[in-house]
Formats: C-alpha cells, sequence, structure tokens
C-alpha cells in the first residue's frame, strides 16, 4: 500500500462534476489499497476526495495547517489529521509522507503544490513519481506553455519530462504503479 498525495481545489463553488471526479479518484485509490494524503481540509475537492476515500473503505491523512484549521476547513473525520504551522511546513510535510502524486483540476494552490514537488524532483530532492490528470484537457493551455520552456532552455526536456500527463484517474494510477513501493 502506497501514500498517495493528491492535489486538487478546495474552493466551495465548484461544479459538480469536479467533486464527482475528486470522489471518484478517492474510491479509486481505496480500492487500489493506497492511502490518500491530502491538505486535509473537508470542503471542495478536497472534501470529495477523502469522503470518495473513506466510502471505499480506504484510509485518509491531511495535511492542514493551523490557520486553515482555525477557519473550521479541516477534515476532522480524517484517519490521520496533522497541523502544521504554515502552509511552507505544509507543502514538506505532505512530500516527506507520500510516495506518488497525483493532481486534479486545480486552482492557484494545486498549481503552487505542483509546482512545489515538481521543482524539488528537478533538484534531485525527491524521486516520487508525480501525474497530472488533464481531464478534458484542462490542463493543455498550461502543458503547452510549459512546453516553450524546455524551447527558450528554461527547463530541461528531462525535468519536463518527471511529469506524467494521464487523461484519466485509472490512467494516471496505472501509471503511478510501476514506481511505487
Amino acid at each position: 500500500m502506497a501514500a498517495i498525495c493528491v492535489f486538487c481545489a478546495s474552493s466551495r463553488t465548484l461544479d459538480q462534476r469536479w467533486l464527482d471526479l475528486a470522489a471518484e479518484t478517492g474510491a479509486e485509490l481505496a480500492r487500489r489499497g493506497h492511502t490518500v494524503v491530502s491538505g486535509g481540509g473537508c470542503v471542495g475537492m478536497m472534501g470529495a476526495l477523502a469522503d470518495g476515500a473513506r466510502a471505499a473503505g480506504g484510509r485518509t491523512l491531511g495535511i492542514i495547517p493551523q490557520s486553515l484549521v482555525d477557519l473550521e476547513v479541516a477534515d476532522l473525520a480524517s484517519d490521520e489529521l496533522l497541523v502544521t504551522a504554515s502552509m511552507a511546513d505544509r507543502k514538506t510535510l505532505m512530500i516527506e509522507k507520500s510516495d506518488a502524486f497525483l493532481t486534479l483540476p486545480g486552482g492557484l494552490g494545486t498549481l503552487d503544490e505542483l509546482f512545489e514537488v515538481w521543482t524539488t524532483a528537478t533538484l534531485a530532492l525527491h524521486a516520487k513519481p508525480m501525474v497530472l490528470v488533464d481531464t478534458d484537457g484542462f490542463y493543455r493551455p498550461l502543458l503547452d506553455w510549459l512546453g516553450t520552456l524546455t524551447d527558450q532552455t528554461f527547463l530541461k526536456p528531462a525535468g519536463f519530462d518527471l511529469l506524467t500527463v494521464a487523461a484519466t484517474v485509472p490512467e494516471a494510477l496505472d501509471a503511478l504503479q510501476p514506481h511505487l513501493p
């Protein structure tokens, strides 16, 4: 069983399709025997992810900064909830506690987490697999722009290739499988 960290939106005003995607992701991770590591929130896709995992009999580990606990958005139903002093500490602990990373659609916070793990991987600070789920081409414009970074030598092609892109969650999990402990 691996600990898979999932980055996704915590916005309360999302279309139902994104909440369903998160819940299905949590359930699929649980069915495959993985622990779901999340940002420890109970709202938006993050909450749906954890609920989906638990509904399918899975284990959840939430990692949340005290400032968000104070806003009453902590996933108190989490099997384990770790509270950090800051957002930076949260990301560090998420990297330490996870065997792999899966990124679903999201906003600035999701991108911040993705870029943190991707950057630290390019610096060889970890060698954990990362998969971006590009549901319905959600990330296509960003991926196209990121491709220009290699064209202009701001990013080595090997660094770009550290991120696997998948169209669906099952495809993403299949891509992770050979790299898991």
